[in-house]
């Protein structure tokens, strides 16, 4: 079973382990993450012993975190075999695209209409040269790319939406994790960041809206064709 320690990427959102037992809200956090970032891959088994060791705790709170990985869609119970990681189903993968768009289109469209703080200026800046830098991590760019998709949220007042945004998006993650490097060029999202930054600060809520458009739909290029590659981890339910 996986042993967890902290990640770079762990390091560079501020994520400190938690000293002694985890409650079920850590343990999911955690569980999550792993499954999101591919470290614990479709298919692989969930013993609620081990993950109890794991964690310095007792079965309780991992069955309810594992319950909730269950309502998340991130894991599947097989009778009389056990809890496992699911695959990747591209049919929950475009759901959360499709809610995503449409949340973020609002988001822009409403910072080019109404203009961004300073701050988030320069905060998404930073976040470009950045990409730049950790291109070749792919959870530390994930991470990122998040962040700078954030920014626009709180700059114009609705990070209220970027919460249900983080809580809806699990599926469309794991195709980006598995896309990355290969499948899509870092170079080709960090050119639509750009545009998305720019339109924004253009006061133009056309462009910002055709821009992150552009983006959401990014990763249908590449779904299709994962999951001809990976059948064993992408179920192609679209």
């Amino acid at each position: 079973m996986y042993a967890y320690s902290r990640t770079a990427a762990d390091r560079d959102a501020g994520r400190d382990e938690p000293a002694g037992p985890l409650d079920r809200r850590a343990i999911h956090e955690i569980l999550r993450r792993d499954i999101v970032a591919l470290r614990l891959r479709p298919g692989e088994k969930l013993s609620e012993n081990e993950l109890a060791a794991r964690f310095g705790t007792s079965r309780a709170p991992v069955r309810e975190a594992l319950i909730r990985l269950i309502e998340d869609g991130l894991i599947e119970v097989l009778p009389q075999r056990g809890s496992f990681v699911g695959r990747i189903s591209l049919s929950d993968m475009e759901r959360a695209r499709f809610v995503r768009e449409a949340l973020e289109i609002a988001i822009v469209r409403r910072a080019a209409e109404r203009g961004v703080p300073p701050g988030t200026q320069a905060l998404a800046e930073a976040l470009l040269l950045e990409q730049a830098e950790c291109r070749d991590d792919p959870e530390r760019f994930t991470l990122c790319d998040d962040r700078f998709h954030r920014a626009f949220a709180e700059g114009a007042g609705l990070a209220s939406v970027w919460a249900i945004i983080e809580r809806e998006k699990a599926q469309f993650d794991r195709v980006r994790y598995l896309s990355l490097p290969a499948a899509t060029p870092v170079d080709v999202l960090i050119a639509q960041h750009r545009a998305i930054l720019s339109a924004v600060l253009a006061r133009d809520p056309a462009a910002a809206e055709a821009a992150m458009r552009s983006h959401m739909a990014e990763v249908l290029k590449v779904a299709s064709d994962l999951a001809l590659r990976h059948p064993d981890l992408i179920q192609a339910d679209l």
